[in-house]
């Protein structure tokens, strides 16, 4: 089982059918004041947290969830509760809201995010025992930072294997906060922008941070991605998308797809071909977690982006 930490949020996915470089006055940035005339409004179910766990159910993987959210979730729950997840380790909180996220995306797939926490920030009270017992790995996503700093602390000491993926949090975070936070990974990933920041605050390359963490991870869009171990990298291919709807949520699904490719065995150009169509899957649909496949499904179009078989080991018997 996997233990998936993070915010229980729900999305405002804004589509605007322009480009946002198009409205910046470079000479002007001092008095920033855009508005856009968005096309499109959805409100979707979201948060990393249960964005990893659903994307762990779709590929059969058994996931948890370990968050705090206001009693508005209490349908979130329900859902995601019949798609397969675990809910011990959430606390709905009387008289707050979830953490909500209000994303505008341009043409060029740029994104303008305003995130409030709501009772996300009450994510530190919450610790591994409040979660289902033992699991194999916990995905330290973007959460209060308290509540990351303790996780990180907590899998250490109890040799649980962690991912971090700070993601949005990278401005609440200090050196010292990254570096204790890489120290011991398992994984540290992020898209390249994160994993710029990562290196700047911790004061370390890619190889500095390979002599705290097991892995470093870089999601690269449309380009595919990169991991990079103590060993070399295997740069890792984008599955081709049937069509290029939201990529909101893509890297949520990357990062439970390589989860559940390495815990079950698999090498690391194939665990990252499987995060890469996970991903996809995500991209073909508005809101981080509308889409859905069948075993069947996923390992043929597996084989159409990749032109090879997954593994019949990669699903569980």
């Amino acid at each position: 089982m996997v233990l998936c930490t993070g915010s229980i949020a729900y999305d405002y996915i804004l589509t605007f059918k322009g480009r946002f470089k198009d409205h910046i006055l470079l000479d002007k940035t001092h008095i920033l004041n855009l508005s856009f005339l968005v096309d499109d409004l959805q409100k979707r179910r979201g948060g990393v947290a249960g964005n990893y766990a659903y994307n762990l159910c779709l590929l059969g993987y058994p996931a948890a969830v370990l968050a705090t959210a206001g009693t508005d979730a209490t349908e979130y729950r329900d859902w995601l509760t019949a798609q397969g997840g675990a809910w011990r380790g959430l606390r709905l909180r009387d008289g707050e809201m979830s953490a909500t996220a209000f994303t505008t995306t341009d043409m060029d797939d740029n994104q303008l995010t305003g995130y409030y926490g709501g009772a996300m920030w009450r994510a530190a009270m919450l610790g591994l025992d409040d979660g289902p017992p033992e699991p194999e790995a916990v995905i330290i996503g973007p959460n209060d930072p308290g509540a990351m700093k303790r996780l990180v602390g907590e899998c250490r000491d109890r040799a649980v294997p962690f991912v971090f993926d700070p993601a949005h949090q990278m401005p609440h975070m200090t050196g010292a906060d990254v570096i204790d936070a890489t120290d011991g990974a398992w994984i540290v990933i992020g898209n390249d922008y994160e994993l710029e920041l990562i290196q700047q605050r911790a004061e370390r390359d890619i190889a500095g941070l390979l002599e705290l963490a097991q892995i470093v991870v870089t999601t690269l869009g449309r380009h595919g991605s990169r991991i990079t171990t103590r060993g070399g990298s295997v740069e890792i291919p984008a599955a081709t998308a049937a069509r290029e709807v939201d990529p909101t949520g893509a890297g949520d699904a990357y990062r439970s797809g390589l989860v559940a490719g390495l815990l079950r065995g698999l090498d690391m150009p194939t665990a990252g071909r499987v995060a890469s169509l996970a991903a996809t899957y995500a991209v073909e649909q508005v809101g981080t977690i509308e889409h859905s496949y069948s075993r069947e499904e996923f390992g043929r179009r597996y084989g159409e982006c990749f032109d090879a078989e997954l593994p019949e080991a990669f699903w569980p018997s």
